[in-house]
């Protein structure tokens, strides 16, 4: 994907786009985007998002800059993107897969080197329901071990997208 750079309204000419576009175009600038700079962010499970910084009005200036602060701005939507990410699955999504917030509570005690039954004094279940939870959490990351769904913890809370 690339990223975006126009300037909209019923003013300017879209030569070379579609009538769909031409449609998006018209409806940015009916809520009153004239121009701007579009980044799309593609996440690793393929999801698709876009962050767009925009101005009211055709302003050269305000192109200028966002070509010039393009990386940083790029920067600045892949951090507020993870962020949300974040938000919206409560923390407990470990490579794109949601988990239980008991499945992800033992697999945090299992990454600090508790066993099942410590998980299970600690957190006041029998070390049966402790298992059946680390279970359940390795068969929905497509995992056998407790080791590798660790480290896919692990590397879920380090990755950017």
């Amino acid at each position: 994907m690339q990223r975006m750079c126009l300037s909209v309204g019923p003013d300017f000419g879209h030569a070379g786009i579609s009538t769909r576009q031409q449609q998006l175009f018209q409806e940015a600038a009916e809520f009153g985007i004239r121009c701007g700079l579009t980044i799309p962010l593609v996440d690793r499970r393929g999801g698709v998002a876009a962050m767009t910084f925009a101005a009211d009005r055709i302003d050269p200036t305000f192109l200028r800059i966002a070509e010039q602060y393009e990386q940083a701005l790029e920067i600045m939507a892949t951090c507020f993107h993870i962020g949300v990410r974040r938000k919206l699955s409560g923390g407990l999504a470990v490579n794109g897969v949601s988990l239980t917030p008991r499945e992800y509570e033992c697999l945090q005690w299992t990454a600090k080197g508790k066993t099942a039954w410590e998980i299970g004094c600690i957190l006041g279940i029998k070390e049966r329901t402790a298992a059946f939870h680390l279970d359940n959490a390795k068969k929905k990351l497509g995992v056998r071990t407790k080791n590798q769904a660790v480290t896919l913890l692990a590397s879920s809370r380090s990755s950017i997208l």
